[in-house]
């Protein structure tokens, strides 16, 4: 009877149930088709059936006793078995289907639903928190740590090194997870907690890391608060040829420059500004004073680079023939006074002068020039003393690189003070090279090289034609129109790129050397995913993707393992990248790169490792570091409690101190002086031809007596095997006081350490009166950064 009674009210109820079946798969259909036009995805199980309306009606009818399975006949949950995520990582990123994770499981992230910050699980990383991070140079790295990357956290403490490592790895794979979830590619959280933790321990344990300006800005405020995440970027080039853009001002590469110098990004830029009808500059006092524009500069970094833009502006005109404004004031009063400490970025303000300096410094140019074209040393100069003023007193710090025509003499004697006094105040703050023909005449250029090592050398037609140059071009960097300021880098105008630098000699094997690529890589890849605050360049960044995974300590791999192994181990890590990239390309949905490993010249992250910088060999197998620091850095206190030899900086006694630290490259590394220019030069091209796609950043060092005349023969002849390359003289011993290297010999070595405790705050001691460290530069090396 009661079953008659239920089938009596299904009849009932079944009709309207199916017309409300067909009614929803009308409004599923047209809602798929909307989804589709607007490129999000609707999951493929979301169906509606006749089954499961019957069931939904008829289950809605039963007691609620009855909607429950009896005890015995429910399905027991499946359980994973409970391992060390440390000891079972995957050995590729090849995506790989997981049951869903219990709760109780090590690595188990809580943080899985949409729109939540993804989090390392505590329980493995207490497992690092008492681990002795493994700083290389007795202290050196230590104390480039602490001053360079340890950031102030919430508490007012500074990080401890797997403090900064949780930072840096949690914001990586919220940058992941907020791309992926944007786009509804499906967020795989066991997935991500496995590969993170896997990230973790290999930058732990300094088998790769970031670049400098990772390790400083990664999942930090910076990125996560104010989204500047053009911060994460160790370089860029930007045309001036692009002055003329209808979409542009004349200022804009000169903006851009400033801009992204004041973020801390090196760029390269060039003179291809003078080629043009509107290049000829105008007067802006024609305008009368009353109707001069005042613009009032707010206390911002957009502030700053808005008075320049505004002040270059005023000296030309536009397409149509009308000047872009007339004469430009400025008011300086809400510019904080010098000495104010620049919260997030580090340091102290460096006040108003410096912005004023560089506003009369750049009238000064123009002034004079009305109504002539615009030159070469007009760019070079306004670029020039923008970065003087970005430096600001050695607080603000990038890089610049200069690119003009090998032919321009005007540019090539830009580096002669004799002839161009005036330039020695700012001349310094950019790197000068050339662009180059195969086949063209190098001697002039190599005399001038001889005298002070300017100016470098850029074949671009070299860079477009060829990915890694082992005889076979691809033309895939056709669009390509310079470089960075190491040459390390392939770029098109306004493209930004991130670096990642890898340890060979921190490995055990070829196969512990790959997995530590792919996490790398999965690293630099991650972020270009992020969107900068240029249109311009989120255009072509998205478009090429372009990343440079590096190799550092080359010369104490070669000196342990041979030539031949770094042959195999780079052609074999190579294609582990390509690899990497294509797996890591259709997890995110996004193009492959268009380029993916160089040789950057390294400099503070390499002294974190105990590395040798890139391909360079050290002074000796035995040096004094000299390192700078602030007189008043609460670091100074520690490291003469620690035994290490701190003295005033001659010249800046007032306010520079200067610490001495013992190196060892380690048995078997040849000192520079035993490394000829040919043989630099050959270890150049053999990277290019077996490792790097990008470029190889090479500064040959040489002797100017017994070497110098042979620099013009040997472009000739590795003029057709590199994309880059640039020269230095080898200076004299104590050339000047407290040189940043110093060759001393065993027994020196080990005075000075037996004087020393060993580590300057410990694994978890924290520094007395928290600073945020000052802005990581784009490099620290010796030859390319202001």
């Amino acid at each position: 009877m009661a079953c008659n009674a239920m089938q009596l009210s299904l009849d009932r109820r079944l009709p309207p149930l199916l017309q409300q079946r067909d009614t929803l798969k009308k409004n599923l259909m047209a809602l798929r088709t909307l989804s589709t036009r607007i490129g999000g995805v609707l999951p493929a199980r979301l169906t509606l059936t006749p089954r499961c309306l019957v069931h939904s009606a008829t289950a809605s009818l039963a007691s609620p006793t009855s909607a429950a399975a009896p005890a015995a006949t429910r399905r027991k949950p499946t359980r994973r078995v409970a391992t060390d995520p440390a000891a079972d990582f995957p050995t590729t990123l090849a995506p790989k289907t997981h049951a869903p994770p219990s709760p109780s499981e090590p690595g188990f992230n809580i943080f899985q639903k949409s729109g939540s910050e993804f989090k390392l699980s505590d329980k493995f990383l207490e497992k690092y928190r008492t681990v002795a991070p493994p700083f290389g140079f007795n202290g050196l790295g230590e104390f480039v740590y602490l001053r360079t990357y340890s950031r102030v956290k919430d508490d007012g403490t500074n990080e401890t090194w797997s403090e900064t490592v949780e930072r840096v790895v949690n914001g990586t794979f919220n940058l992941q997870k907020r791309w992926i979830e944007a786009h509804h590619l499906g967020w795989d959280a066991y997935k991500a907690q496995r590969t993170a933790q896997r990230m973790y321990d290999r930058i732990f344990h300094m088998k790769f890391l970031p670049p400098g300006r990772g390790l400083w800005a990664m999942g930090s405020p910076i990125t996560e608060k104010r989204g500047l995440f053009a911060a994460l970027n160790n370089c860029a080039f930007v045309s001036t040829k692009g002055m003329w853009d209808t979409t542009a001002s004349p200022s804009e590469p000169f903006r851009f420059l400033m801009d992204a110098s004041m973020l801390g990004v090196g760029v390269g830029f060039d003179t291809k500004g003078t080629d043009h009808k509107r290049a000829v500059l105008a007067n802006p006092n024609t305008a009368s004073s009353a109707a001069a524009e005042l613009y009032i500069i707010p206390d911002s970094r957009e502030g700053w680079v808005e008075s320049v833009g505004r002040l270059i502006d005023s000296y030309f005109v536009g397409p149509h023939g009308k000047p872009y404004s007339g004469r430009v004031e400025f008011d300086y009063s809400l510019i904080r006074k010098a000495g104010t400490p620049i919260k997030g970025f580090g340091g102290v303000a460096s006040g108003p002068d410096s912005l004023r300096e560089l506003h009369e410094g750049i009238r000064g140019l123009l002034d004079p020039a009305v109504g002539q074209p615009l030159t070469s040393t007009t760019i070079v100069d306004i670029m020039n003393m923008i970065g003087k003023c970005v430096v600001a007193g050695n607080v603000r710090r990038t890089a610049e690189i200069a690119f003009g025509e090998a032919d321009d003499q005007s540019y090539i004697e830009l580096k002669n003070y004799t002839k161009n006094p005036h330039r020695a105040a700012y001349g310094w703050t950019s790197n000068n090279s050339v662009f180059c023909k195969p086949g063209m005449d190098y001697t002039d250029l190599c005399q001038r090289v001889r005298d002070n090592g300017e100016p470098g050398f850029f074949w671009l037609d070299h860079a477009r034609a060829y990915s890694r140059m082992n005889g076979q071009p691809d033309w895939k960097d056709t669009k390509a129109t310079g470089g960075n300021p190491c040459l390390e880098q392939t770029l098109e105008s306004y493209e930004l790129c991130c670096l990642v630098e890898t340890f060979p000699h921190n490995h055990s094997s070829y196969e512990d050397y790959e997995e530590t690529l792919q996490l790398a890589y999965l690293y630099a890849k991650t972020v270009t995913l992020a969107r900068t605050h240029w249109p311009k360049s989120n255009r072509v960044m998205l478009r090429n993707r372009r990343v440079g995974c590096s190799m550092s300590g080359l010369a104490q791999f070669i000196s342990a393992r041979g030539l031949d192994t770094l042959r195999d181990w780079s052609e074999r890590g190579y294609a582990a990248i390509q690899a990497a990239d294509t797996a890591v390309s259709d997890t995110f949905a996004i193009p492959r790169s268009i380029k993916t490993t160089t040789i950057k010249p390294s400099g503070t992250v390499s002294l974190l490792a105990g590395a040798t910088p890139g391909m360079h060999y050290p002074e000796s197998r035995y040096c004094i570091r000299r390192v700078r620091l602030s007189l008043h850095s609460p670091l100074v206190a520690k490291l003469l409690d620690a035994g290490y030899h701190v003295e005033p900086a001659v010249g800046s006694e007032e306010s520079t101190a200067v610490v001495s630290f013992p190196l060892d490259f380690g048995p078997g590394v040849r000192s520079l002086d035993a490394v000829s220019m040919w043989e630099q030069l050959a270890l150049a091209a053999f990277l290019q031809r077996h490792w790097s796609d990008n470029q190889v950043s090479c500064t040959v060092t040489f002797d100017p007596e017994r070497e110098g005349e042979h620099i013009a023969h040997a472009l000739q002849y590795y003029q057709y095997q590199l994309k880059g390359i640039s020269f230095l003289p080898r200076l004299a011993a104590g050339a000047y006081p407290q040189m940043p290297y110093e060759a001393t010999d065993r027994d020196t070595y080990e005075r000075m350490l037996a004087e020393t405790a060993g580590g300057i705050v410990g694994v978890n001691g924290r520094l007395d009166g928290a600073v945020d460290p000052e802005m990581e530069r784009y490099c620290e090396n010796d030859t390319c950064a202001i």
